[in-house]
């Protein structure tokens, strides 16, 4: 099923427990056959990206509609982890980096060119993790492990990779998701 990613904006910072209390009941989630897979919430409160599967992104924007959720940037995407990931290794992401490109690109083309920054990546203490990239191409956000959000901006500029934002998160996952607590902190 496609990753359906829903970008959040917020005029008043929200906190990752405001975040986890205000999750909506999964029960409206599933008349559209729709799952929430993991929310990233940037550090200051003031943005978020919350990835589902469902069949399409209008099975996503209808029940966010009928709960009150500013549904303007919605997009389908394809999800890649990074080769011989450890599933737990996932819990770790702190920080992401998003892309945006004149002309559409492949995911392969993405993790080719990721995965041949290696060294860069090592030298400043970042592993990539994961990728998504919209159907069309034009848009990608790459999850990545730093010690901080500049350690993962000097791996990018050394690399020579593009990007548009670099920004720390925090996660909140779904209740049985790894058998842990809802949400892992980017200081986790």
């Amino acid at each position: 099923m496609p990753h359906i990613l829903v970008e959040r904006t917020f005029a008043v910072p929200r906190t990752l427990q405001e975040m986890i209390d205000n999750a909506p009941d999964e029960g409206c989630f599933s008349l559209y056959m729709v799952n929430f897979r993991w929310s990233y919430l940037a550090t200051d409160g003031s943005r978020a990206v919350c990835c589902f599967e469902a069949p399409d992104a209008e099975s996503v924007r209808i029940p966010l509609r009928r709960l009150g959720v500013d549904v303007s940037v919605v997009w389908t995407s394809t999800l890649r982890d990074s080769p011989g990931l450890d599933r737990s290794a996932i819990v770790l992401a702190n920080v992401l980096v998003e892309r945006n490109f004149a002309e559409p690109v492949t995911l392969d083309s993405i993790q080719s060119t990721v995965t041949n920054s290696k060294s860069s990546s090592e030298r400043h203490g970042v592993t990539h993790l994961r990728t998504l990239i919209a159907r069309d191409g034009k848009r990608a956000l790459c999850v990545y492990r730093g010690a901080n959000i500049e350690s993962v901006r000097s791996a990018q500029t050394d690399a020579q990779l593009p990007f548009t934002q670099v920004w720390a998160f925090d996660t909140i996952w779904p209740r049985n998701e790894f058998a842990r607590p809802a949400a892992v902190t980017a200081s986790s």
